[in-house]
């Protein structure tokens, strides 16, 4: 089950990076109605909290700069941003990096335990590997939401 795992982590990344890299750089900041968040945003959301898997679950170092918690952890939002965000281009070879780091995971460490339950939100994890497949379903979660912001965009500069 946790090559399993690791695979389907691997997919999705590489669908984000496609994603990403088809979406043009000047959509990334336009906030749709009734959405609390850019394109930009979900990307790099999905980047730092990737980041934060690595490092509670396979005691890996933050591969980002310390900022992106500023930008990017949950409860922020870009009207609240004081600097220039990170730009496509760094999301992309951030989005890289961490493929290539799930894809140095061997399908044992998936299988290591917490010393003590993990408890996030409402969940609770007890494997490292139930955390990295939380993680997959959460990047699949932000992914959609880029989907659905891009379209909305998208049929916005149709109308006008």
């Amino acid at each position: 089950m946790s090559e399993t795992i690791i695979g389907t982590a691997k997919t999705v990344r590489q669908v984000v990076l496609h994603k990403v890299q088809s979406i043009p750089e000047e959509l990334f900041d336009v906030q749709a109605d009734s959405y609390n968040n850019t394109i930009r945003w979900n990307v790099g959301h999905m980047i730092y909290w990737m980041d934060a898997y690595m490092k509670i679950g396979f005691a890996k170092d933050s591969m980002i700069p310390e900022s992106y918690a500023t930008y990017f952890n949950s409860g922020t939002s870009p009207a609240s941003w004081t600097h220039i965000p990170p730009s496509k281009e760094e999301l992309i070879v951030q989005l890289s990096a961490q493929l290539n780091q799930i894809s140095e995971l061997s399908p044992e460490s998936l299988e290591a335990t917490f010393e003590s339950p993990l408890p996030f939100g409402p969940l609770t994890f007890y494997k490292v590997g139930e955390l990295l497949n939380f993680g997959v379903v959460h990047e699949g979660m932000h992914l959609a939401t880029c989907d659905c912001l891009l379209k909305v965009i998208q049929s916005k500069s149709v109308q006008a």
